[in-house]
């Protein structure tokens, strides 16, 4: 089966969130069990552009409005990721460093769709499956389907995967002219509130939507920001199928960017000598329990919590507890957690950014990982967690609740609670403390932690499933 997947973000060729994560692993266990799967992404001027070689398989030119773009596609020579990937790059437009943030972002993802679809046709190309993510890609199944200059695809299947919700991409209508020629009749399918909606519409027009999570495909229909009601009418369209993890990647046993490899067998005392590790470069005490949180430091991830939470834990557990934080986000919140590094130099300690290597360790050396996050579409970080022996201490909500089966029911491993709140929080520091001394309890729980499977083989074969649905014809 031929499969294209579309998305803003693909790890390591640019990453901000869990997007790139998952475009840069689905595709390949797509590929290892025998399809040929491709991503197609906006070029970047990044580490990974300017380290790695790249043919320039196709040029052309289209119109954004009265505009017109000159574009390339590049493909990476040696299929290093384990499938093809292809970079749209649009001189002045499309070949800037950042991922996002731009005055002119909509022309730029509106361009990279359209360019996507120009090269498709008009090198004959016929893909079983396109596979939109997030609303960055959310106009290629209208395009498809109402544009005359797409006629030869419209019967091409889409698949468009939701990985968050809160954002739609929408624009006003004054911005129409940017896409090629559409049937004027079938606007409504682009219209949501008085704009136009990239996510509302791929949501319409997708042969079928999915969410990273079978919990946050029903939260969907509560909190979406504005789209409840079209969640309520599409919901018979979505699927929910949790993201895996790249066990490759993630692995304790192998993993080169950790202090000590350790399997599930030893796993007290690879976790302490990665906690020992971790704690000296922090001025941190390793024979204290160490709560960790990883990711941005924004209200979405209950990030404006934590200070106020880890200084009632610090006060309730007087130098019985430690914690680290590794994240950037809202200027507030980082200097809070500044401010209360100051007051708890011993207990506690913050990193403002982010370091993939140092993200490694942390979740090797910590004993519980804290993720209060009021929106979670799937999380990977409370899997990776569990992937390294350490307990995820979660907010119950969405693929957090998928995922994390609390230690105190039946065959559980990890800590959960209902609300975001400081209060839930310090609960369940204290629930923590307390599993934390039990040492014999605490080895069971890691080894059952380990012993779970969230492999990308386990989600693949959902996705490959869904595409078989859809009527596809096999490669």
């Amino acid at each position: 089966m031929r499969i294209f997947h579309l998305s803003a973000e693909c790890y390591p060729v640019a990453k901000v969130g869990g997007l790139a994560d998952v475009v840069g692993a689905l595709p390949k266990y797509q590929t290892l069990a025998g399809h040929k799967a491709a991503v197609v992404m906006p070029f970047y001027d990044r580490k990974f552009t300017r380290e790695n070689e790249f043919d320039t398989v196709f040029q052309g030119a289209t119109l954004l409005g009265i505009r017109r773009l000159y574009f390339e596609i590049l493909k990476e020579k040696t299929d290093k990721l384990g499938f093809e990937l292809y970079l749209v790059k649009i001189p002045g437009l499309i070949d800037r460093e950042n991922i996002y943030s731009y005055p002119d972002e909509t022309e730029q993802f509106i361009a990279f769709q359209i360019a996507f679809l120009d090269w498709i046709s008009y090198s004959q190309q016929s893909p079983d499956i396109i596979h939109c993510h997030d609303h960055h890609s959310g106009l290629v199944p209208f395009l498809l389907q109402y544009s005359k200059l797409y006629t030869r695809l419209a019967k091409t299947p889409t698949v468009f995967t939701i990985h968050n919700g809160q954002y739609h991409g929408a624009f006003g209508w004054d911005k129409l002219s940017y896409l090629p020629e559409i049937d004027l009749t079938k606007t409504g399918l682009l219209d949501w509130s008085g704009g136009i909606n990239p996510l509302a519409s791929a949501v319409r027009c997708a042969s079928k939507f999915t969410t990273v999570s079978p919990s946050y495909l029903d939260e969907l229909v509560i909190n979406s920001n504005g789209l409840e009601f079209l969640f309520f009418l599409e919901r018979a369209k979505g699927v929910g199928i949790i993201n895996g993890i790249d066990t490759e990647v993630w692995n304790p046993a192998t993993d080169p960017m950790i202090v000590e490899k350790f399997a599930a067998a030893k796993v007290a005392a690879g976790k302490q000598k990665n906690k020992e590790a971790l704690c000296t470069r922090f001025n941190l005490d390793p024979t204290k329990p160490l709560i960790s949180f990883i990711g941005r430091l924004v209200g979405e991830k209950g990030a404006d919590l934590l200070a106020g939470a880890i200084e009632t834990s610090l006060e309730e557990f007087a130098g019985k507890v430690n914690f680290l934080i590794l994240g950037a986000g809202e200027t507030k919140t980082e200097m809070d957690l500044q401010e209360l590094k100051e007051k708890f130099p011993a207990d506690c300690n913050v990193y403002i950014g982010y370091n993939e290597e140092l993200a490694h360790l942390v979740y090797a050396g910590s004993d519980f990982l804290l993720m209060p996050s009021r929106v979670e579409p799937c999380g990977l970080n409370q899997l990776y967690s569990l992937r390294y022996g350490t307990m995820p201490m979660v907010r119950s909500t969405g693929g957090l609740k998928d995922t994390v089966i609390d230690f105190g029911d039946k065959g559980g491993y990890g800590i959960r609670y209902n609300n975001t709140s400081v209060k839930d929080i310090c609960y369940a520091v204290s629930r923590a403390v307390v599993v934390y001394n039990d040492a014999k309890k605490l080895q069971t729980l890691r080894k059952r932690m380990m012993a779970l499977d969230f492999s990308w083989d386990v989600s693949a074969k959902q996705y490959m499933e869904l595409y078989q649905s859809l009527n596809t014809t096999t490669i």
